[in-house]
Order: structure tokens, then C-alpha cells, then sequence
């Protein structure tokens, strides 16, 4: 049983911890995840663990087509309800790694803050590569640094968080090529351990999320625009595989 399957919380859950860093309370870090991710999407694209279906939403305009996609009942039957009038929309039920059933492949992949969940990491990126078209995208985004894990990491069931190394070696292991590799989110990583780790909350507070999506998120993508950062809150993949 792999750790996608053994999730405490899901991560895209109606009323998941996780949320809280997606929902109305972060309209400016929704933005920043969509304006990360977009550039490497092409026009058919497979997402994992698409939750309530938000994120997916947003790359219609840009696709002929969309395969979205979670493990939980719930949120299953929450797709096929959000896109029950879409042809170009299908809604698989799976857990990471397994064999996808999906006939056509894809161009993208794309997995926020999924693959944490999950043990046997490169054998869930083999399973992803096996319905990607080569030279297609795997975009990958995961919380980043174990010094940053806590009780709100334990509580959603993470495995682990990655560094740059540590998710590159997997990305590797599975046999995948690297296009972008980086850590990001340089003030929200700092703000993530004097809350979590050094001030002991378990999860992140609604109203400390407001102050941090209006003030930290805009000011670290001003920032990220000129400098590399050392370090991050998240650490962002593309990954491509190989002809």
C-alpha cells in the first residue's frame, strides 16, 4: 500500500488542512501555483490528485484536452458532477503507483502537493511516465526540506518533504530527464518555520494565511524574479520524458 493510498487527510479534501493554503483565504498563492505551472503545459494534460477540480479549471481555455483525477470517493463524485457536461473531460479513480487506466496518453502530468504522500515515489513517477507521450512534461510540486516538517505534515500524511537532491535523485531513479529543478517560495519557507516549527502550530491558521497571501506572496515573487533562492517552502519540477 503505497502512501498516496494511506493519506490521513486528503490533501484535496472538502475541509483538508491543506486547503487552507488554496482556498479564499490565498487567492494570491493560487495564482503564483497556476502562473509556475502554466508555461509547461501543453495542450492535453493529466492531473493527480485534482481534489475539488479548482486548479484543473483554470487550464481549459488552453487544452483540447483534461484528465482529472484522485483516489478519494469523494472527490471522484465531485469531478464527475463539476464536469459532467464536458466531453473533453475524463475523471479517473486511482491511487499512485499503479497502472493508469487511460488510453491516449498525454502531453503533461501535473501533481501539487501529491507526491509527498506517497512511499514508493519513483515507482508513482514510472506509473506517470508510462501515459506520457515522449518528450511530454511531468510537473511536479512538493513541499520542500525536512526541517520544515511538523505535526500539520504528520497530521495530512506525508512522507517526506524534498530538497532539490533529494527529488531530483528520484526524478532520475524513475528515469526521467530534468528541465527545471528549484526551490521557491523563499519568505513563505521562512514564515512556515517561525509558525510551524519554531511557534508550534499545528496547522496554518485561516487569518495568518490572509496576512501571508497579501503580504509574503507578492513580495516573494518580486523577489524570485531576480535571485535564485537558497532554500524554499516548496520545490518545483518539471520534469520531461525522454524520446
Amino acid at each position: 500500500m503505497s502512501g498516496y493510498d494511506r493519506v490521513v487527510q486528503p490533501a484535496a479534501g472538502d475541509e483538508a488542512l491543506e486547503n487552507h493554503l488554496g482556498g479564499d483565504e490565498a487567492r494570491n498563492y493560487r495564482q503564483y501555483e497556476f502562473d509556475m505551472v502554466a508555461p509547461h503545459v501543453g495542450r492535453s494534460m493529466l492531473e493527480i490528485g485534482s481534489g475539488l477540480g479548482h486548479f484543473a479549471e483554470q487550464f481549459l481555455p488552453r487544452l483540447d484536452r483534461l484528465v482529472v483525477s484522485d483516489f478519494d470517493p469523494y472527490c471522484v463524485e465531485q469531478l464527475e458532477k463539476r464536469f459532467a457536461d464536458r466531453d473533453d473531460i475524463d475523471v479517473l479513480q486511482f491511487g499512485l503507483p499503479t497502472a493508469i487506466p487511460l488510453e491516449n496518453k498525454v502531453d503533461t502530468v501535473v501533481m501539487m502537493n501529491v507526491l509527498e504522500h506517497i512511499e514508493e515515489d519513483v515507482e508513482a513517477l514510472r506509473s506517470l511516465a508510462e501515459v506520457t507521450q515522449p518528450g511530454g512534461k511531468i510537473i511536479i510540486w512538493v513541499p520542500g526540506y525536512m526541517q520544515l516538517y511538523g505535526d500539520f505534515d504528520r497530521k495530512v500524511g506525508h512522507v517526506t518533504r524534498y530538497t532539490p537532491a533529494t527529488l531530483g535523485r528520484t526524478v532520475a531513479a524513475a528515469g526521467l530527464d530534468v528541465d527545471v529543478l528549484k526551490p521557491i517560495n523563499f519568505l513563505g519557507g521562512i514564515a512556515w518555520w517561525l509558525a510551524v516549527r519554531r511557534g508550534g502550530v499545528g496547522y496554518p491558521d485561516p487569518r495568518l494565511v490572509k496576512i501571508y497571501d497579501r503580504t509574503v506572496v507578492p513580495s516573494t515573487r518580486f523577489i524570485e524574479r531576480f535571485i535564485r533562492p537558497p532554500f524554499g517552502q516548496t520545490v518545483f519540477c518539471v520534469a520531461r520524458v525522454p524520446f
